[in-house]
This record gives C-alpha cells, sequence and structure tokens, in this order.
C-alpha cells in the first residue's frame, strides 16, 4: 500500500500582506499530478489545513476543489484530514459528512459519547488497498486542547507516556499524560481491529521532543515547552507516524518511522532553504518498506538580500545588480531586504525603492540590524530604577543601546516635540 503524507498547508496565508494564493494553487495542481503518477492508495493530511481559524472563501473553496479533484482522478483514493492548532475544529469538520460520501474523512476534535467518554472508534480511520479490502488503519489524531484528553492522575500520566530508553526522562504533567493516554487506547483499540497482514499508522499535530521549529512562522503550541511530547508515544505496532505543526522536514530523533512532512511552501524568510516535500510512504504488510521524500517544486522564489545584513550602500549595490527574468505580478520573487545601520537612516524605504526600479520582484520586508549593541544585562533596569525614568531618558538609552553613540542635539529635540501633550 501506498501513502502520501504533508501537513501545513496555511491556506489564506499572505506574507507581510503579500497573498499566497498562486503559490498554493500551484502546490495542490501538483500534488493532484503525484496523487495520480505515484498511484496513491491515501493522501494523509497532518493538520493547519488553514492559516487562521476563520479562512476566506477563496482559501476554503481551493481546498474543496482539490479534495473535489483528487477523488474525480483517483476514485479508490482515500483522503484522511486532521485539525492543526490553526485550524478551528468544528469549521473544519462541518462539511464532514458530505465529503465522507467522496472518500475524505475528515477529524476536528475527539467526539464523547453520552457518559462524556472520548469515541475513539471515530478516531480509527481503515484505508483499503487498490483491491479493495482494507489493508492498513489510521489513528487520525487531530492537535489535542487540554480539554480534550483523557483526565489522569499525576503518576498515571507519567506511567502513560510509555518512554523508550532513548528518549528524555518521563514528564509527570497531565496533559502530556493524557494525550499519551488517548493514542495508548487509540492504539489498543486498533489492534482489536486489525487484522493480520494490516499496517497501524498514526496521525498528529503536536511538537515532538528532538523537533525543530522554525524561527517566524511556527505558533508555539504550550508556552513554557511543556508540550513537547517524547517518541514513545508511537511504539510498535505502529508501522508510521505521520506527524504535522513544524514547517521543517524531518524524522524526530533516531526513529524513521516518526516524521514531519514540512510545509508544501516556504511561510516564512526563514523557511527559504527548507527542503518542502511530501513524503511517500510503502507499506509493505505491517511494516514500512520504504520512506522517499518528493520533492515539490517552488512557483515563486523566496529571496533574502544580501544573505547577511550588510551597510546601505553595499545592499543598494546588491539590489542593483539583480538580474530577475519577467514575470506576471503573482509570480514575482518575494523580497527581504537586510541592512546593518550605524545611525538612523529616514529616507531607507525610498532608496531601497529607487534601487529596485523597474526589477520584476516585489518589496516583502526591510530588516533593519545596527552594527553595535550593548548587552541584555547592561540595558536591563530594576522595576525601581525604571519608575524614575522620563520619557527622554528611555529614548537616550535606546539610541544607545541600538547605535552604540548618543543622541543629536537635533533628534532629541524632535522627540521632545513628539512626546509633548
Amino acid at each position: 500500500m501506498r501513502l502520501l503524507h504533508t501537513s501545513d498547508w496555511h491556506l489564506g496565508q499572505s506574507l507581510h500582506n503579500f497573498d499566497r494564493h498562486y503559490e498554493h494553487q500551484r502546490f495542490l495542481d501538483w500534488l493532484l499530478e503525484t496523487i495520480v503518477s505515484e498511484q496513491a492508495d491515501a493522501l494523509l493530511v497532518a493538520g493547519d489545513i488553514f492559516d487562521n481559524a476563520n479562512p476566506s472563501a477563496s482559501s476554503q473553496r481551493q481546498l474543496y476543489t482539490f479534495l473535489q479533484q483528487a477523488r474525480a482522478r483517483a476514485p479508490q483514493l482515500d483522503i484522511v484530514v486532521i485539525a492543526g492548532n490553526h485550524d478551528s475544529p468544528g469549521r473544519l469538520e462541518a462539511p464532514g459528512p458530505l465529503l465522507e460520501m467522496h472518500g475524505t474523512t475528515v477529524i476536528g476534535y475527539p467526539h464523547r459519547d453520552a457518559d462524556g467518554n472520548i469515541a475513539m472508534e471515530r478516531m480509527l480511520v481503515p484505508l483499503t488497498g487498490k483491491d479493495g479490502a482494507v489493508a492498513a488503519w489510521v489513528l487520525a489524531v487531530p492537535f489535542l486542547r487540554h480539554a480534550d484528553v483523557p483526565r489522569l492522575a499525576q503518576a498515571d500520566a507519567a506511567e502513560g507516556e510509555g518512554q523508550s530508553e532513548d528518549d528524555t526522562a518521563p514528564q509527570p504533567d497531565p496533559y502530556l499524560g493524557g494525550i499519551a493516554e488517548l493514542y495508548r487506547q487509540a492504539l489498543a483499540l486498533a489492534g482489536t481491529r486489525a487484522a493480520e497482514g494490516q499496517a497501524i499508522v498514526a496521525m498528529g499535530h503536536c511538537h515532538m521532543v528532538n523537533g525543530t521549529m522554525s524561527a517566524d512562522s511556527e505558533r508555539r503550541i504550550v508556552i513554557g515547552g511543556t508540550e513537547m511530547l517524547p517518541a514513545g508515544i508511537f511504539p510498535p505496532p505502529i508501522a508510521y507516524a505521520a506527524l504535522g505543526h513544524l514547517h521543517l522536514a524531518q524524522q524526530v530523533g533516531p526513529h524513521a518511522h516518526i516524521r514531519y512532512s514540512g510545509s508544501p511552501i516556504p511561510l516564512s524568510f526563514a523557511e527559504t532553504s527548507y527542503p518542502h516535500q511530501v513524503l511517500r510512504i510503502d507499506l509493505q504488510g505491517t511494516r514500512v518498506g520504504e520512506i522517499t521524500a518528493l520533492p515539490i517544486p517552488r512557483a515563486v522564489q523566496l529571496l533574502r538580500v544580501p544573505e547577511k545584513p550588510a551597510p546601505l550602500e553595499e545592499v543598494k549595490a546588491a539590489l542593483a545588480a539583480l538580474d530577475l527574468p519577467d514575470a506576471p505580478l503573482e509570480q514575482q520573487p518575494l523580497l527581504e531586504v537586510r541592512i546593518k545601520l550605524s545611525a538612523p537612516e529616514p529616507g531607507l524605504r525610498a532608496a531601497i525603492e529607487e534601487a529596485l526600479q523597474g526589477k520584476p520582484v516585489r518589496l516583502a520586508k526591510i530588516e533593519t540590524s545596527s552594527a553595535s549593541r550593548s548587552s541584555f544585562e547592561d540595558a536591563a533596569l530594576s522595576l525601581d530604577q525604571l519608575a524614575t525614568l522620563q520619557p527622554d531618558d528611555i529614548f537616550k538609552r535606546l539610541y544607545q543601546q541600538r547605535y552604540g553613540a548618543e543622541a543629536t542635539p537635533e533628534l532629541l529635540a524632535a522627540f521632545a516635540e513628539l512626546v509633548q501633550p
């Protein structure tokens, strides 16, 4: 059986106010052709389908058009979609009854029965092979909020995490233990359903221990780092764990069967060098035979000029030297300009725009840094000290910290005029 694993589409995302609809459509068109050419049996989409909980009508139409086209082009394809932390669980599930008629299962949140118990069966999804027979079972577990997980005593939570020897020490956090317990119960149920030769695959939208985050575009699930889960929550007989949330494609530590597919397009300039991909998983009975990365063509380039911040004159020269082919506006590269300043530069944006005059590129961001900064310790003040400072004192300190020089009398006079009531 052949699976395709993808996640973190973030449909509807804009980058510094530039719409990404064209890039997402190019990805979906490529994915549709890949489903057909790879003869996939199932597509697993591991959360963050939309960029926010209230997606636009155009991004919802983009999703449902793709699902309809995928089913039309590959009638035997099973599609399983789980919600991520960016998604609205209820909104994502709303068209579920219609989608299920066309081979798509959407799991937004754990449902509960009349007694308040989690309906595990709803998160256990059968996958059929080309002969129409069940070949695998998916534990389709969406992003779990605190209210979604089973409540455990602290000791039970630590035991329920099921960590292996190469994981970090167990954490007694009841939220993490509740997540582990939910997977344990789902896996136990799958064990009663899976016949001989049928694989068990897990899906999740979470942050695993040893997972590498993107610097700019990923939203922390829980403040403080306590959201990180150990790899031991995916023990045998789970053949493969298809994860979402982290935008960098990666396996989790030494566990080759636990993978993040990563986002299909760069969602920030920090992700320009990421290997954007979809993962192809070939199952051989109950085990993974081969995992293959399928590179996604990049429809629009993200450029950082220069690669490291440089003085303004060097940056202007680098921009003037850019040689880019003509392209329609939506296909023009998005540009981040990185400048090192030694003093304020009031006409900075105008200077950058002049250097880019006539070039087929979209200026998305100007990132500035100073040549000299004081250390955080030198700049730190106690609350009592802070209470004695006047606005102009704070301005002087910030200017000194940022530029390593005293503010000029002209700047101080302009600041005083600005703060006058």
